[in-house]
């Protein structure tokens, strides 16, 4: 199935704001000189141009030349449990590096946040993110034995551990996400080539099935140079949240 032209003319302005070549508060062609750089109709350039403004990247419009106001594309809510998607939307490539995998009991923190007993064995992975080769986000992912195990028998760096557990019918439904600001601990800094002690954007997550069972809970820790997250909110619908990356 061939791309849609509209998707490949965002993640190609995607790539030239993030790799600057379009820098911050640069003008972006005008839609005529879009359409007759990649043989479009305007649809399709407004489509992609659309995309942009709602990742944050662009502003202007309405007669106006679109401007380029950040150089980090955006991922929608609908994508924000699966980094691999996302990166894939942005033009990016996504890559991992699994340190480690194992049943263990569950710590009374974890255990709580999946309403289990404390001891409770669970399926834990420690699991480095990378975007384009580079270290973008470092996981420490909890699911619940029933879950997890299947991951146990799989090759964890071949791509999307939520795809595989989905095609395999686990039921991730929901998920809410926490955001804040921590130091990074020492396996932070060493696996995400940081300095100890530098902020590092954390998401934790607790994701649930449609009856409301939890089912994993992750501590996720982004370079804050490489990802931020965006909320927009209007009065007409609940709030979406974005996750950026340079």
């Amino acid at each position: 199935m061939s791309t849609p032209l509209h998707v490949t003319v965002a993640v190609e302005l995607r790539r030239r704001i993030s790799t600057g070549l379009l820098p911050v508060g640069s003008l972006l062609p005008s839609e005529a000189q879009l359409c007759r750089e990649f043989g479009a109709s305007r649809g399709p350039v407004r489509q992609a141009l659309a995309a942009l403004r709602d990742d944050g990247l662009i502003g202007g419009g309405q007669g106006r030349r679109a401007t380029v106001l950040d150089s980090v594309p955006a991922q929608s809510f609908e994508t924000f449990l699966s980094f691999s998607r996302w990166a894939e939307q942005i033009g990016r490539c996504p890559g991992q590096r699994t340190q480690e995998i194992a049943v263990r009991r569950a710590e009374p923190a974890v255990a709580a946040a999946l309403d289990l007993a404390p001891g409770t064995p669970v399926v834990q992975l420690l699991r480095l993110r990378l975007l384009d080769g580079a270290p973008a986000m470092l996981e420490r992912t909890t699911f619940v034995e029933s879950v997890g195990r299947a991951l146990l028998d799989t090759d964890l760096d071949a791509g999307s551990i939520y795809a595989y557990l989905l095609e395999r019918g686990a039921d991730l439904d929901t998920a809410r996400h926490t955001l804040d600001a921590v130091a990074a601990d020492a396996t932070d800094a060493t696996l995400l080539e940081v300095q100890p002690g530098a902020p590092l954007l954390r998401e934790r997550r607790l994701t649930t099935s449609r009856t409301g069972e939890p089912l994993e809970w992750s501590d996720d820790r982004y370079r804050s140079d490489v990802v931020t997250v965006t909320i927009t909110n209007t009065r007409r619908s609940r709030p979406a949240m974005t996750r950026t990356g340079t």
